[in-house]
């Protein structure tokens, strides 16, 4: 037994391609998931930029502390502990925390770093402190 070839003719100019509904729908799918995606990376960003507050305060501390050990006292001031903040991005530099003693006695002090920036655009600015006892805290989220 031979077996016959079965040809298909197309006719001319005819090309395969997909409607034009069936383009947008997928665009459509594509938007949607796009932003689902978005909100949770700008919470992934403003997490790693809040390394650079912690990172800041656990050096006021470790400063403070060596401080306090050569005087008794903590320090009233960062520049008396010879701590240089970097420059902010609103002055053309990198950092995006504003770094500040917010009080200071022979036993105690608490210093925060506080956003120049709202990551989320929320009207909110993250704020971080720490204390004597090293602890780094979160008081405000953004």
């Amino acid at each position: 037994m031979k077996r016959q070839m079965k040809h298909t003719t197309r006719k001319k100019g005819h090309v395969k391609a997909f409607s034009l509904a069936e383009i947008l729908i997928v665009l459509a799918v594509i938007g949607i998931l796009i932003m689902l995606v978005v909100p949770n990376q700008t919470a992934v960003a403003s997490r790693a930029k809040s390394i650079e507050a912690q990172s800041a305060l656990n050096n006021v501390y470790t400063l403070q502390y060596s401080y306090f050990l050569q005087y008794s006292k903590y320090a009233s001031e960062l520049s008396d502990i010879d701590y240089v903040p970097n420059k902010l991005v609103t002055e053309g530099g990198r950092a995006n925390y504003r770094v500040e003693l917010i009080e200071s006695s022979t036993t105690g002090f608490r210093a925060k770093a506080e956003a120049v920036v709202d990551f989320n655009g929320d009207g909110k600015f993250n704020i971080w402190e720490v204390d004597e006892t090293g602890t780094v805290k979160e008081v405000q989220k953004d």
